[in-house]
């Protein structure tokens, strides 16, 4: 099955495609939508939409996930982060997918191993996993290949191989941990 996971954003929104074979993981694309902080809500949002709908096009994705809106300290980011979650899941919705949610926690706890990984812990991780290398000042775009990993570890027919990613956490607790 192939994966497109959406790590949310007004100003970055990061995106990762892989596919799952109920055993691993394979690297399809990534990257960040980089709308502007100049530009208006409303240019940003179209730009998103418009990047997701050819993501979906091009790469026929049997599924799609997305991070849920974290809340901090500040109300209208909150806002923000789901005007693109609204129009991120209009994208998917739009041309059929099968939509899976998931908090920060639970793609953290998925590919790290524990819900208060830190975001570099992801990118190592989600590198890992995917057997490539991912920039590390780019957490947007790891982070939403994160949340299409997690899809597939979530989905139930996830079996570690032995020297897998368990057994990678397992025997190397101070790299990952």
């Amino acid at each position: 099955m192939i994966i497109l996971g959406i790590d949310p954003g007004i100003n970055k929104t990061g995106y990762g495609i892989v596919k799952y074979d109920g055993n691993s993981f394979l690297y399809v694309t990534s990257g960040i939508i980089i709308t502007g902080v100049q530009n208006s809500i409303p240019f940003k949002l179209e730009k998103i939409f418009s990047v997701i709908n050819d993501l979906i096009i091009r790469h026929s994705p049997d599924e799609f996930s997305i991070e849920t809106a974290f809340y901090g300290k500040n109300i209208q980011s909150a806002l923000k982060i789901g005007y693109v979650r609204g129009i991120s899941l209009l994208a998917a919705q739009k041309h059929g997918l099968k939509i899976s949610e998931f908090s920060p926690r639970e793609v953290k706890k998925a590919v790290v191993g524990k819900g208060a990984g830190t975001k570099e812990q992801v990118l190592f991780m989600a590198s890992k996993l995917l057997n490539v290398e991912l920039p590390e000042k780019r957490l947007d775009e790891s982070d939403a290949l994160a949340v299409a990993i997690c899809r597939g570890i979530k989905s139930g027919t996830f079996q570690a191989k032995k020297g897998g990613w368990e057994d990678f956490i397992r025997k190397n607790p101070d790299r990952v941990f």
